[in-house]
């Protein structure tokens, strides 16, 4: 469930590329610029993740088969209405799993990873923690399988929400007009990444923004708050070990200095 899995299609292999070649001409004739160094770093934190997400994949897909065995019921996989059902559930989970992932300590050692790029690009996309299984997201998705769903409905709905999030990391891209009201746009995910107080902790939506609107979290883009991505108070470098690894050393170094290690771990990063 990463996006170097999703790329293994050569047909979305090659989409990709192309967008990414031609974001990269748009930004140097636009003045905005383009860093090699950081989308090498990227590439290496991608390709990096590789092992660990076979690794992780495996051991989620055993923990979900498992659960499904015991669930309470299995609504079939070939009604539409589970697959509606099913996008609603996920796209619920995903929004809390977000949430959490930014709000707990443990959980941010691993997401810190793809907001370490200072340059809001469609390649940041793909600059993902190596760590998941270690931090554990992934059981917010297991009562959706106690409850019904198969785990193929929510792999596949999990993989297209991460395929629809590539074309939200982008400056090429304004505002959509009525479709902001429902949809996670680029101009909502810029905010996302934003390290500006005013912009921090908001807009968690994969596919829409609903769960925002509703849970308080949302945030619009202001043409007078000029988006600062990157992470608040930090920088990691073009290094991939240190980008990937760089949360969990300052982590562990808060909780062995800390008189209460287990709130460290579970606190809202600092």
């Amino acid at each position: 469930m990463d996006h170097m899995a999703l790329a293994r299609s050569p047909v979305w292999l090659a989409m990709i590329s192309s967008l990414v070649l031609a974001e990269v001409v748009w930004r140097v004739r636009s003045g905005r610029g383009y860093s090699g160094r950081t989308a090498l770093a990227t590439l290496g934190v991608a390709l990096g993740g590789i092992p660990f997400g076979m690794l992780g994949g495996l051991v989620i897909a055993g923990a979900y088969g498992w659960v499904w065995t015991h669930a309470l019921v299995h609504w079939p996989l070939h009604d539409w209405r589970t697959w509606a059902a099913g996008f609603v559930a996920v796209e619920f989970a995903y929004y809390w799993f977000h949430r959490a992932s930014h709000r707990i300590a443990w959980m941010w050692a691993t997401h810190s990873v793809h907001h370490s790029p200072e340059q809001m690009t469609l390649l940041s996309s793909i600059r993902l923690g190596w760590t998941n299984l270690f931090s554990a997201g992934w059981i917010l998705y297991v009562p959706l399988v106690f409850i019904g769903f198969d785990p193929r409905l929510i792999v596949a709905l999990l993989a297209f929400d991460l395929r629809y999030q590539f074309f939200l990391h982008t400056e090429a891209i304004g505002t959509l007009g009525p479709l902001e009201w429902v949809l996670n746009t680029p101009s909502h995910h810029r905010v996302h990444h934003g390290s500006n107080t005013a912009y921090l902790d908001r807009n968690y939506g994969g596919v829409v923004i609903v769960f925002d609107r509703l849970f308080g979290t949302f945030a619009k883009e202001q043409a007078d708050e000029p988006v600062r991505y990157g992470l608040a108070g930090e920088q990691r470098g073009d290094n991939p070990l240190r980008i990937a690894l760089g949360g969990w050393a300052i982590l562990w170094t808060r909780t062995i200095q800390s008189r209460r290690p287990v709130h460290t771990l579970l606190a809202a990063p600092e």
